[in-house]
């Protein structure tokens, strides 16, 4: 019975790996319910099974040691924001956007800046704000595309490249997180809780 909860288990794993965009969390998960076939094959004595998954194994650690010795180029495109291209990426993406920012309705006279992620020359994301008083910028949006969703698009715009904003006359952002796996996110960049006089809960970041 216990071995057949690990072959079940390993199926699972494997076939939650194939649903996965990011090609990081696609490795690990593949790389884990392989494991637990190969473990699965030889607890059995089926050899071609163990040996066959010991090398997807073995292949998932090559190609994730490879991506994590790999050094991408960030780097910021401030846009227009009645940019067209900008209008269409938001346009394209906005089903996925509404997974995380579904208060966000995209309106040019409101917003005050906006920017793309490159990573590696290719559109990572899209940062939108709006200045709610001098110096301070309200985050309207922070989208990165799935193949891209990780923290360090996130690291590049709120630590290594903090001087747009800065540049921009901007010295504390403020996010309203609409759910809590964005709050992590936040806290993790840097940002802290604060209270307002009405009650709310919002989330600052000084850039000084």
């Amino acid at each position: 019975m216990v071995l057949e909860w690990i072959g079940y288990a390993a199926s699972v794993l494997i076939v939650i790996s194939m649903l996965m965009s990011s090609i990081v969390k696609l490795r690990l998960i593949n790389m884990t319910g392989a494991i637990l076939f190969s473990l699965y094959g030889f607890l059995i004595h089926a050899m071609p099974v163990g040996f066959l998954n010991l090398f997807v194994v073995l292949a998932n650690l090559y190609y994730l040691s490879k991506m994590a010795r790999k050094k991408e180029y960030f780097t910021i495109l401030p846009v227009r924001l009645e940019n067209r291209y900008l209008i269409a990426f938001l346009k394209f993406h906005e089903k996925e956007i509404k997974k995380f920012f579904k208060t966000f309705d995209y309106k040019p006279e409101e917003v005050s800046f906006a920017f793309f992620v490159l990573r590696d020359m290719a559109v990572a994301g899209v940062f939108i704000g709006t200045e709610t008083q001098k110096g301070r910028l309200k985050i309207d949006l922070d989208f990165v595309i799935p193949e891209y969703r990780d923290y360090k698009p996130g690291r590049f715009i709120y630590e290594d490249h903090k001087k747009t904003f800065i540049e921009s006359g901007y010295h504390v952002l403020e996010a309203c997180p609409e759910s809590k796996k964005q709050e992590v996110y936040y806290i993790k960049m840097g940002f802290v809780k604060e209270t307002k006089s009405d009650g709310s809960v919002c989330l600052l970041k000084n850039l000084k």
